[in-house]
């Protein structure tokens, strides 16, 4: 998605899915310690909601209800489908230990912060978990910029952060090469004007950010 225009001068780089293996694994490992579908564990996300209301894992990225708020909503979702209560405590350990790094996309970010870019992370992320994701990656020796959708109050499509995220590397919209895993996210960053990969897989990926780039 990424189109011939200005030279890009920043990197914008989402966290989960393309700097780590993929979310799904994560979700995988929670529905098989549960014992249920991916289905179901949709149908535990959307319990109680009335038509049209959003998800509660929303409004956790925007840090609008805790974690311990969501993880009691799909406790009861789980319980309604169950029929017996799951212990969920160990939700944000079973979702990470299923993450892993994703060394070559780490290793051209730190090629492109070497050549002189701009690098920036955006991420819809929880702000409990914020002590588990960023050990993972060595993102403050990368990344001069860290936009966590917990801490600002909106999260990926939402106009606003990445208005956000642009005000606060000082960059304009058309200088900046945003990646993400979700399809959605990228068609948020380029409404704004930002140039735009959707992830696929690393061989994808990396020859279209260096094709961007150079």
């Amino acid at each position: 998605m990424a189109e011939t225009g200005p030279k890009i001068k920043a990197i914008v780089s989402d966290f989960g899915g393309v700097l780590t293996t993929p979310l799904l694994n994560s979700f995988a490992a929670i529905q098989d310690d549960v014992g249920i579908s991916a289905e179901s564990l949709g149908l535990a996300m959307r319990h109680e909601l009335e038509e049209g209301e959003e998800l509660p894992l929303f409004r956790l990225e925007r840090g609008e209800i805790s974690e311990d708020e969501f993880i009691e909503h799909l406790t009861d979702g789980l319980e309604s489908i169950l029929g017996h209560r799951p212990h969920l405590h160990h939700f944000r350990h079973m979702f990470f230990d299923a993450l892993d790094p994703n060394e070559q996309m780490i290793e051209l970010m730190r090629e492109l912060k070497a050549r002189g870019l701009t690098m920036a992370l955006l991420t819809n992320n929880v702000r409990e978990w914020e002590p588990l994701w960023r050990p993972m990656l060595p993102i403050d020796e990368i990344f001069e910029t860290v936009v966590d959708s917990a801490f600002v109050g909106c999260r990926k499509p939402e106009a606003q952060i990445y208005e956000l995220t642009l005000e606060r590397i000082g960059m304009p919209a058309e200088a900046c090469l945003f990646i993400d895993d979700i399809a959605t996210n990228c068609e948020g960053a380029e409404a704004l004007g930002m140039n735009a990969i959707h992830f696929r897989d690393n061989e994808q990926t990396i020859a279209a950010i260096r094709a961007a780039v150079n």
